[in-house]
């Protein structure tokens, strides 16, 4: 675990860079806006760094010693990552950065929220409580959270920029009363033991480098008799790792979602029970056999398109919208509108859809692995 030295020295070093690459972007309310208003230079800088984190593997063989690597630098990887993804997030997706349940004709926002809706049900949330959401994005979740339910949440999250457009949307929807954001490491949770009353991450915990060691950091400072609720990423018991086709798909996830390491559900059961947590229940809900799967958005298929703001995703999905997609960026940024290593980035992400399309198609990953846990009274 990086000591409290190597924490602040990376703490200190991220708002160097965003005051250098993301400048006031960082404020703008637009993101397709603040995509285009990064420093050149650093963009390629932290485009480059991504990049050689991967380029040591082999696709399907043997990648121990790199994600060994990855896994020690798991805080520079994972902000590279963000640095560089946020924006095209927020233009291409929504402000929260998950994958979601849909019901027949359900739009993209409305099932984002309810898939909110339902972790913030079953963990209990209540007006009054004091809540900790690990690995907050920019905040749209922790948003709907509190209006949902009326309480108050506390976003930690490892990325500057992050934070700072999370502050702003908070402000903007006027619930900066009712929502903190704080930039810190999950790994060493910088609050006192017993602090909140529950604690619920979506899609986040696995970018730690070990499951285990990030819900100890959250039973530590949840209250005794308190409930912790997360939607996690691994790989399904289907996933067999002697199978080099298994391995390319699990490596293309990781690499396109800034993942150090991917666990698996049995590891992730294990580690929560590791940790000095009650297991309550376990499921994963993907495999409840939705007729509109979660990851159609991805698949560039137009059957569950419900708008045309949907239509244009998916038509930018399909391989004559990624090669448009992909010279329009390329233009973009050889006119100096666009920072050079976007169209890069795009394609990473890109490769990342394939991947999670192909890990779903085959049964052998699930994005919303949803533990519910309890932390013993006494």
């Amino acid at each position: 675990m990086p000591s409290a030295a190597l924490l602040q020295e990376h703490v200190d070093r991220d708002a160097a860079l965003v005051k250098i690459m993301h400048g006031k972007s960082a404020q703008q309310g637009n993101a397709f806006m603040s995509m285009i208003s990064k420093d050149d230079q650093v963009h390629r800088m932290i485009t480059d760094e991504y990049v050689r984190r991967w380029d040591v593997n082999d696709g399907a063989g043997d990648d121990s010693e790199a994600r060994e690597k990855r896994k020690e630098q798991y805080m520079p990887l994972v902000n590279n990552y963000y640095d560089l993804a946020t924006d095209l997030y927020e233009e291409g997706w929504a402000q929260s950065f998950h994958f979601c349940r849909f019901a027949i004709g359900e739009p993209l926002l409305k099932a984002l929220a309810r898939h909110e809706h339902y972790l913030s049900h079953k963990v209990g949330l209540e007006e009054g409580m004091n809540v900790l959401d690990v690995g907050c994005g920019v905040g749209g979740p922790a948003r709907e959270i509190a209006t949902f339910s009326g309480c108050s949440v506390v976003g930690l999250n490892n990325n500057n920029y992050q934070i700072t457009r999370a502050k702003a949307y908070a402000e903007k929807a006027g619930l900066a009363d009712r929502i903190t954001f704080v930039q810190g490491d999950f790994m060493n949770i910088n609050f006192p033991e017993d602090t909140f009353d529950a604690v619920y991450s979506i899609e986040a915990t696995v970018h730690a480098p070990t499951l285990e060691g990030v819900y100890r950091q959250i039973f530590r400072v949840l209250k005794p008799g308190g409930t912790f609720g997360v939607y996690e990423w691994v790989m399904t018991d289907k996933y067999d790792d002697t199978d080099a086709r298994h391995r390319e798909i699990r490596l293309g996830i990781e690499r396109g979602d800034g993942i150090a390491n991917m666990p698996s559900r049995a590891e992730a059961v294990a580690a929560i029970k590791a940790a000095g947590f009650t297991l309550v229940e376990h499921e994963d809900l993907t495999a409840r056999g939705d007729r509109v799967p979660w990851y159609y958005p991805l698949s560039g298929e137009f059957r569950n398109v419900n708008n045309l703001w949907e239509l244009f995703g998916a038509l930018r999905l399909t391989k004559f919208g990624r090669t448009a997609m992909r010279t329009l960026l390329k233009i973009m940024e050889s006119v100096r509108l666009a920072p050079s290593g976007t169209a890069q980035t795009a394609d990473e992400l890109a490769g990342a859809a394939d991947n999670l399309v192909a890990g779903a198609r085959e049964g052998l990953f699930t994005p919303m692995y949803f533990m519910l846990a309890k932390k013993p009274s006494v």
